[in-house]
């Protein structure tokens, strides 16, 4: 898959697409049919339009962290899925700033030169989300796009949306939460360098950072990790822990994750971890004798799990 971030410079080969076009936080299930839909919409190369930071990020810096996915684990999802462009539009003053009919002139068919645009029923665009999908479809009929407008889907009980998921996900409700997303839900990211307890305990770990995530419930989890990039790139199992880690004070959120039987050297590598199932909440233990045990007793568990799938 290709990334793209220029609308004004585009490569004429990345230009034509039938083009799925939202914020796709998550890429949940919701996400997937108006993907899918753009996929069947006509022959041509397969893109998604989406916006980096969220708009919601770049109107309200200072709130909560909301987002289920970084830029780059949404990458990682739409390029499973058969994406070949991905138009990863700056959110700026310009682009905000822009009336529907400009930004359907000047980004989609003058910049990006597309072909069809879908969107899910709900979506809105331009400035102060003036334009809904009645506007977008007078707008394509007069520059020359195709738009289709892909109906809100559920389960049967509730529509498919990024709220519900976290709500699963701060509950510690993995399988709700897959059962949603279509897939496990992942933190992708890049191993850094960490204060190298867990190898002192017999558990070495690849940490990541979660910063601007929102965030599943803290404890330990089993999880599936791909290693992306690197000559260790592959598949494993293992188990993690997601929070402050209080039994040494922490402070800051921060993700660790125990690969099985892993020899490897991961830092400055990419990897993507699926947490699978919850296990147990953080906890604080009155020795390091009574955590190491925790752990063995947290990797048993973990390995059944996994061994499940």
């Amino acid at each position: 898959m290709r990334i793209h971030h220029d609308w004004k410079a585009l490569p004429q080969d990345a230009r034509g697409a039938t083009v799925a076009m939202g914020n796709f936080d998550g890429v949940h299930l919701g996400h997937r049919s108006v993907i899918d839909a753009a996929r069947a919409a006509m022959e041509a190369p397969l893109g998604v339009i989406t916006f980096e930071p969220h708009p919601r990020e770049y109107f309200q810096p200072d709130a909560p962290a909301f987002r289920l996915m970084n830029a780059e684990s949404r990458a990682n999802r739409l390029a499973r899925l058969g994406v070949e462009h991905l138009y990863e539009l700056p959110f700026d003053s310009v682009l905000a700033g822009l009336a529907p009919e400009d930004f359907a002139r000047e980004v989609l068919s003058e910049g990006l030169g597309v072909r069809h645009v879908t969107v899910g029923a709900d979506f809105c665009f331009g400035r102060k989300r003036s334009g809904d999908v009645h506007t977008l479809t007078q707008l394509g009929h007069q520059l020359g796009f195709g738009v289709t407008v892909a109906p809100l889907i559920g389960d049967g009980k509730d529509e498919y949306s990024s709220t519900a998921i976290r709500i699963a996900l701060a509950e510690g409700r993995m399988r709700d939460a897959e059962r949603m997303l279509g897939h496990w839900h992942r933190i992708d990211g890049e191993v850094l360098h960490g204060d190298k307890r867990g190898r002192d305990l017999g558990y070495p770990t690849a940490n990541m950072a979660v910063t601007g995530l929102h965030l599943p419930r803290f404890g330990v989890y089993a999880v599936l990790i791909d290693v992306l990039t690197g000559p260790e790139r592959g598949s494993y199992a293992g188990v993690a822990n997601l929070g402050i880690r209080p039994m040494f004070d922490g402070l800051v959120p921060n993700f660790e994750t125990h690969i099985f039987d892993f020899k490897g050297d991961l830092y400055g590598q990419h990897v993507s971890v699926a947490l699978v199932e919850f296990l147990r909440p953080e906890m604080k233990f009155d020795s390091l004798d009574g955590l190491i045990a925790q752990m063995d007793a947290d990797s048993a568990r973990a390995r059944e799990i996994l061994a499940a799938k």
